[in-house]
């Protein structure tokens, strides 16, 4: 069964989308006589610096043609709908000789082999070249094709068959990644393609309720917006992601709008968190994603333009441990477009112990902690419920005035002591569990909290 992949076919000024390419491959391989089994949207390392948005690539499982005959379509298909016009778009096609009669979700069948696996772990957590790509795809004899001319994003970095390496880690996917889940695609009529799109949002609205929580991210009731559509120029109309495929077709099905030209059903690595790697704070690399440990360390405190930031201290550091150097603090940042988001990170005090999900970046600014973790999501692990306070006298009920320094308190009228601050219950607006950002504002491969399986209780956005 071959496996037919693409990617980097779109352009974020001049839109196109990589999956709407492959619905066009599809579609030409069945008027050749083939059999579409399964199309797989597999999206990729979100910290990649040329990426459109989603960063995604397309396998289409195929039966009923050869290799060769597959990537010859693809290729075709690709060369008349890429956006070729963008210099920075580099597209890439990979196409695996499988047996035919084997299914790489099906152990019986074809393996895929461990080290395209292992490739397609790694998209998803570095930046990969394509001369590994295409070396890995030699070794194993995969067919594979650089359509159009070298892209990138200056002359330093322009290649050819960028894409490739995208194509490589959708071939290896299913044999990666253990969750999956859907996402149903419905394209506007081509020629539609940069006016703006006409989607009734009360049906969108409505559709959202009904499907959810089998369905999720399709709207962001807090901020009113319609999740599921688009505002890149590309032919997607809307997307509608789930847990169940019935449940997406039925979303969809009741969203109006403009007219259509298509619609397909994906089977994705969305909302599952694969990008994140359990790792420690000190031990980053930049550019990937993380879930660290650790215990608050300074006051959160919103900077110019509304970003929430916040110190974190590794677990081995301690809050105010002498020997602390810099790599045992992580500055945690949640930026404005997470909305209400930031008034849970606001929430946090010096001590409470979390966990934080998001991408590390390292930045070269003398202004700045070097360590930055982009926020997702977090988890409280422990809150701290108690505030050191100046102790009341016993007698009278006043508050105690110092009594110098390192001598206590005493009370001025009683002459009563106490030998310091005592400490006193404080109110938190914050629960244990785990926190998120909303829809509008969460990346395609991060999971949503409602989808269950977390180690802690869950307070999901909708």
């Amino acid at each position: 069964m071959p496996i037919v992949a693409v990617d980097d076919t779109d352009s974020r000024e001049r839109g196109m989308c990589t999956t709407y390419v492959a619905t066009q491959i599809a579609e030409r391989l069945a008027d050749a006589g083939a059999r579409v089994r399964r199309r797989l949207l597999v999206r990729l390392n979100p910290a990649v610096k040329h990426k459109t948005r989603g960063n995604a690539a397309v396998a289409l499982h195929v039966t009923g043609t050869d290799a060769e005959s597959a990537a010859s379509v693809a290729a075709e298909a690709v060369e008349a709908f890429a956006a070729a016009a963008d210099p920075r778009t580099s597209p890439g096609v990979v196409v695996a000789d499988l047996d035919v009669a084997g299914d790489p979700f099906d152990p019986t069948g074809t393996p895929i082999p461990d080290a395209v696996a292992a490739f397609a772990r790694r998209a998803l957590r570095e930046r990969l070249s394509v001369a590994e790509a295409v070396g890995l795809a030699d070794e194993h004899r995969f067919r594979h094709v650089a359509v159009g001319s070298a892209g990138g994003a200056g002359e330093s970095d322009a290649v050819a068959g960028r894409g490739r390496i995208g194509a490589l880690a959708a071939v290896g996917a299913p044999a990666a990644f253990d969750d999956w889940t859907f996402e149903r695609i419905t394209y506007r009529e081509l020629d539609r393609c940069g006016t703006p799109r006409e989607v009734d949002a009360e049906s969108v609205f409505a559709a959202a309720d009904e499907g959810y929580p089998a369905v999720w991210d399709t709207v962001d009731r807090g901020t009113g917006k319609t999740v599921c559509v688009p505002n890149a120029p590309g032919p997607i109309l809307y997307g509608i992601r789930g847990d169940d495929a019935a449940a997406c077709r039925a979303v969809a099905a009741a969203v109006d709008g403009e007219p259509t030209e298509r619609a397909a059903t994906f089977l994705t690595n969305q909302g599952t968190d694969a990008h994140l790697a359990p790792s420690r704070i000190g031990d980053l690399r930049d550019g990937a994603g993380y879930r660290v440990a650790g215990a608050v360390a300074s006051a959160p405190e919103t900077k110019r333009g509304g970003h929430v930031h916040v110190d974190v201290a590794s677990d081995a550091a301690g809050v105010e441990s002498d020997g602390e150097t810099d790599a045992d603090r992580l500055r945690a940042v949640a930026f404005a477009p997470t909305g209400r988001f930031r008034d849970r990170v606001r929430a946090l005090r010096p001590g409470d112990r979390v966990t934080l999900c998001g991408e590390h970046e390292v930045r070269d600014n003398a202004d700045e902690p070097a360590s930055t973790l982009k926020l997702e999501k977090f988890a409280v692990r422990d809150l701290v419920r108690t505030a050191p306070a100046v102790p009341t006298c016993p007698d009278c009920g006043r508050s105690m005035s110092s009594a110098g320094s390192d001598q206590g308190y005493r009370c001025r009228d009683c002459g009563t002591e106490a030998p310091g601050k005592v400490a006193e219950p404080i109110e938190r607006d914050l629960e244990a569990g785990w926190y998120e950002v909303p829809p509008s504002a969460r990346r395609h491969v991060a999971k949503p909290l409602v989808r269950g399986g977390f180690d802690a209780p869950t307070h999901p956005e909708r």
